[in-house]
């Protein structure tokens, strides 16, 4: 997404967990936006930094802008400038992605229900400038794979030689395959896929509770690091973990620990999951005010010392 360093392999994922050292004490999260801005999309552009959400009553597809990262950040409007033909326009569109191509065309990926059926799926739109408005592409959606009993969670990254790849999670069903997280590669023009999908990781753990979604990826100097949230997003339970790899050609290793949760966040945020990481930040969302109504955007600096994250 924009300018991030995402790389990925298409890998198989062992079920053993290498062991880390928890994250230390993290200093405090930073509450950057004190509204509902649930699942985070941040990009950095020559502008600026842009942070982009899922629906609220801000719009279909809100954004804040920031100069720098840590803010102050304001939400300035909807990103989305029609609702795409397959799409319930009152179904809400979910944690928006957003990437610059190499003609500087910005390209938003998101999740919306099918009219006809009601399906989560994943479509695409296209701007001149990172704030929109986009117009969505194509009368269908981008993915739409009725064995996986619904895709969200769009997430793009870019390997060292340009390819474009997406991720995205299926949601998987009470009585069968329980949720995971897939890539499959992208045309140069972020509005087509080729190639056979691959699947990176699925919730096998139980304190993932069938769920693994909002995937991330980032490399280290010599990992790979696969980000993602797990258990429900209603639960104070929700937290971010992350899975490594030790070359594009994998496989990825879910760690031990947990990386973003309630507890090792000293209470200071609820629910901690959607994370994604830009120059050295990240940034996710948590419940606010101790309901289930808002989630506020959050940001904590972030490392990798010998390609492990560390908080703070």
């Amino acid at each position: 997404m924009g300018f991030k360093n995402f790389l990925l392999a298409p890998v198989a994922v062992l079920l053993a967990a290498f062991t880390v050292a928890p994250p230390a004490a993290a200093s405090v999260p930073r509450l950057l936006i004190n509204q509902d801005f649930p699942d985070p999309d941040v990009v950095k552009t020559a502008g600026g930094y842009f942070a982009f959400s899922t629906s609220t009553g801000s719009g279909r597809v809100p954004f804040a802008t920031a100069a720098a990262p840590e803010g102050p950040w304001r939400v300035v409007g909807d990103a989305l400038g029609a609702v795409p033909k397959w799409a319930k326009p009152d179904g809400g569109f979910w944690a928006p992605d957003v990437t610059q191509l190499a003609d500087g065309t910005f390209v938003l990926y998101f999740s919306a229900a099918q009219t006809a059926g009601g399906e989560m799926c994943l479509g695409v739109a296209t701007a001149a400038k990172a704030d929109g408005p986009y117009t969505p592409a194509g009368d269908r959606p981008l993915v739409c794979v009725p064995e996986d009993h619904g895709d969200i969670d769009p997430q793009t990254f870019v390997d060292a030689d340009g390819t474009r790849y997406l991720l995205y999670k299926s949601d998987g069903a009470a009585t069968g395959a329980p949720a995971a997280i897939w890539a499959q590669r992208l045309q140069a023009d972020g509005r087509s896929l080729t190639g056979p999908r691959t699947e990176l990781l699925r919730a096998d753990l139980t304190a993932e509770k069938a769920v693994v979604e909002a995937p991330s990826v980032v490399k280290t100097a010599s990992r790979y690091l696969l980000f993602y949230s797990a258990d429900t997003f209603q639960s104070s339970g929700y937290h971010t973990c992350y899975a490594s790899a030790p070359t594009l050609a994998g496989p990825f290793v879910k760690a031990d620990a947990q990386f973003l949760s309630a507890e090792l966040l000293g209470g200071k945020v609820d629910a901690p999951g959607g994370a994604d990481v830009v120059d050295g930040h990240i940034y996710f969302h948590g419940w606010l005010g101790g309901g289930r109504t808002a989630r506020g955007l959050y940001e904590l600096p972030v490392t990798f010392p010998g390609d492990v994250p560390q908080l703070g």
